[in-house]
């Protein structure tokens, strides 16, 4: 196949990402594994959009972080590829990345996938689903008992009232953005509660969310392909996030432990709960955010972690993930514009 591997900035990528983990054995298996970045698109005047596209020389690379060198280094082949030529784009960029310096950047991967799939290319996660997607609204669209109870305002009133009505705890943190950023934890003893709603509300609407006392703990990583939990030889991919002290987040670059997850009963309910919707927006590759027997989150914009949960669960979690889309690149040629892009991502 040939991989469009859409990213941010590929200076920002690091050895342990899961796009890296994807990039390197897809090479190691004779994938053309291109790299995109935010401003490497064009539109030309003769209707192609091409872009500009970086891959490494040959296969021979033993591991993530030589592999990340040699795509960096004056060896790596650079061209202006026509996206049509692709096989798959992979939407693999954090729209919150630079977004308040660079708003432009937080929609490019959506415009230009969406390009792609009219063009023929199978896009994941399809850009159509991802625009419905592009703050945590989206997570109000599912099921009601699968979420804590929110409360999604700029009225600073509002917050203090809902955060009273559960208990004097509660999580404030921006409706739009990603990474821990601005995530602050409202305690019974608060006395800066006006600075916090501040602090939030610079960036947009205020999510104020109900505490899940489980998440205390930390919190479990759970992977999802194609609406499913992604599981080899009985492991599931997945893995515990441990919140560092005095951290209301569990985010790893925050400071977060990881360990190895226990799947069971409450997890894989949570799956089948999400799984229609997320089957219904084209949401290939998802990672869920559990915390006792509620979902804190829905990454569906380049979940990761997947390299840490490769690891703890010492099995091949990459390979089904490539052979998935092989088989999405035959059905699409197999049915050339009888299946939507929505649909292929799924299958």
């Amino acid at each position: 196949m040939k991989i469009g591997m859409f990213v941010n900035d590929l200076e920002g990528e690091l050895a342990d990402y899961t796009s890296t983990l994807l990039a390197h054995r897809g090479t190691q298996q004779g994938h053309e594994i291109w790299y995109i970045e935010v401003a490497g698109f064009a539109y030309d005047p003769d209707d192609m959009v091409r872009a500009r596209a970086v891959r490494v020389a040959g296969e021979g690379y033993d591991d993530q972080a030589a592999y990340l060198e040699a795509l960096r280094g004056g060896d790596a082949v650079e061209e202006r590829i026509d996206i049509a030529d692709l096989d798959v784009l992979m939407l693999r960029n954090d729209p919150s990345v630079s977004a308040s310096e660079h708003p432009w950047t937080q929609d490019v991967g959506i415009i230009f996938g969406q390009v792609a799939a009219r063009r023929g290319v199978v896009v994941v996660n399809d850009p159509d689903g991802l625009a419905r997607a592009k703050n945590k609204l989206y997570f109000q669209f599912f099921p009601q008992e699968v979420r804590p109870q929110t409360l999604i305002t700029r009225e600073a009133d509002q917050i203090k009232e809902f955060v009273e009505a559960m208990g004097g705890r509660a999580v404030l943190k921006p409706l739009q953005g990603s990474g821990g950023k601005n995530v602050f934890l409202v305690e019974e003893d608060t006395a800066n509660l006006n600075q916090m709603i501040d602090a939030v509300a610079r960036d947009g609407y205020v999510i104020a969310q109900e505490y899940l006392a489980a998440a205390a703990e930390g919190d479990t990583r759970f992977f999802l392909l194609n609406g499913r939990p992604l599981e080899v030889d009985g492991h599931y991919a997945a893995l515990r996030r441990l919140t560092p002290p005095d951290d209301a987040r569990s985010n790893m670059h925050v400071g977060a432990k990881t360990g190895k997850a226990e799947i069971g009963e409450t997890e894989l309910r949570l799956a089948e709960l999400v799984r229609p919707k997320l089957i219904q927006d084209g949401m290939f590759f998802v990672g869920l955010d559990i915390a006792g027997d509620k979902l804190m989150e829905i990454n569906v914009n380049s979940p990761g972690g997947l390299c840490t949960a490769q690891d703890l669960e010492g099995v091949d979690f990459v390979t089904p993930f490539l052979d998935n889309l092989q088989r999405k690149v035959e059905h699409a040629e197999r049915y050339p514009e009888r299946l939507s892009n929505r649909e292929l991502a799924v299958l």
